[in-house]
C-alpha cells in the first residue's frame, strides 16, 4: 500500500503577518530623541504582550454569533413547543365537550333498548304465565337498578 506524501515541491505557505515588524516600523518613525531606544523597548514590550498570536483569518462565526443564534433557534423552538402544548390542551378540551354533549343521546339510546328489553320480556312473562305480574304497585316502567349476566361466559 503506498503511503501518502506531500506533494512534489512542498505545500504552499501559510500567510499571516509579523505582528513584531509591523510595529517596530511604526516605532521607527513615531519617536525621535534623546531616549527612543527605551521607549521604543518599552512600547515594544506592552505591544507583544497584546500581540503575540499570528494574524490568520478566523473560521466560522464569533463565538457571539454562535450563541445568538443558538438562542433564537432555542427559542423558535420552545415558541413552537407552546404552540403545540396549547393546541393539544385545545383539542382535548374539545374531545372533553364533545363527550359531554353525546350523553343525553347515548342514555337516550340506551334507555330505548332497556324499554325495548322490558316489553320483550314482559311478552315472554305473558307467554309463559298466562298473565303480567309486577312486583311494583304501579304499572310505570321503572329502570331495573340490577345487570343481567349470562350463565355462561364465553371467551
Amino acid at each position: 500500500m503506498p503511503q501518502d506524501l506531500p506533494p512534489s515541491g512542498g505545500y504552499g505557505a501559510v500567510q499571516y503577518k509579523s505582528m513584531k515588524k509591523k510595529h517596530e516600523q511604526m516605532l521607527g518613525m513615531e519617536w525621535n530623541g534623546m531616549d527612543r531606544r527605551w521607549w521604543q523597548e518599552q512600547a515594544m514590550d506592552r505591544i507583544m504582550a497584546n500581540c503575540t498570536q499570528r494574524n490568520l483569518p478566523a473560521r466560522g462565526f464569533r463565538p457571539a454569533v454562535m450563541l445568538a443564534g443558538m438562542v433564537g433557534v432555542m427559542t423558535y423552538g420552545f415558541w413552537k413547543l407552546g404552540k403545540g402544548i396549547r393546541q393539544q390542551n385545545e383539542l382535548a378540551r374539545e374531545k372533553m365537550w364533545s363527550r359531554i354533549h353525546l350523553i343525553p343521546l347515548l342514555t337516550a339510546e340506551e334507555d330505548r333498548d332497556l324499554v325495548r328489553r322490558h316489553l320483550a320480556d314482559q311478552a315472554r312473562e305473558k307467554a309463559l304465565l298466562g298473565s303480567q305480574t309486577s312486583p311494583y304497585n304501579s304499572d310505570k316502567y321503572v329502570r331495573p337498578t340490577y345487570a343481567i349476566t349470562p350463565s355462561q361466559v364465553s371467551k
